[in-house]
């Protein structure tokens, strides 16, 4: 079976947002077409408290873009976003919600960043998501979402590490590109770890 994973499609990560991704917006669309054609749909949801250590006014002197160490991992700053229960840790408010079967939440540690929709960025610590996809019998994952270099990324090469059959719509996501290129060399290192990278009108 296989199913849509839509990863961070919240308010913060759009261009009105508090982390804005460019075009973040041209992407709802995508998904709401896309959900239809699937029994089981999950969504992830960035949701940290408000003195979550990847802000970067959890750490006086700093700035966003600045790197530290956080729980032994080399952490990107980023400003206040996705704080629980805050608007802009919402879904985009043209996202076909009502379609979603299961919503996954991430980085509520305050200690430690969670890009993956599976696991912390130290990987001691697993969302449950594996197990509720096993669970439904998804041996295959449809993945699309915000930001192609970072949680997109991470979710993707943890679902090839797993075992999943992982295939990414390329038109679905969109990337931060703190550094000109990262989008591009992300989408080639899922290639490398076993995705298929196609557009949506190709998915079948």
């Amino acid at each position: 079976m296989r199913a849509l994973l839509l990863v961070d499609l919240q308010n913060d990560f759009m261009p009105f947002g508090a982390l804005p991704v460019a075009e973040g917006d041209a992407v709802v669309p995508v998904a709401n077409a896309l959900i239809p054609r699937f029994s089981l749909v999950v969504a992830s949801q960035d949701w940290h408290p408000a003195d979550h250590g990847s802000f970067a006014s959890a750490h006086p002197g700093t700035l966003p873009g600045d790197v530290v160490d956080l729980c032994g991992v080399s952490q990107v700053l980023w400003p206040d976003h996705c704080v629980q229960d805050m608007p802009g840790a919402s879904f985009h408010s043209g996202l076909d919600i009502g379609g979603v079967d299961h919503v996954v939440r991430k980085g509520a540690d305050p200690a430690v960043d969670s890009y993956s929709a599976f696991f912390d960025n130290d990987r001691r610590r697993d969302t449950g998501l594996a197990a509720y996809l096993e669970e439904r019998g998804a041996e295959e994952l449809v993945i699309m979402g915000l930001a192609t270099d970072y949680c997109v990324r991470a979710t993707v090469l943890d679902a090839c590490g797993l075992g999943f059959g992982v295939t990414v719509i390329e038109d679905g996501c969109r990337g931060v590109d703190v550094t000109p290129g990262d989008s591009e060399r992300a989408f080639a290192e899922m290639r490398s770890a076993g995705a298929r990278v196609i557009r949506a009108a190709e998915l079948t």
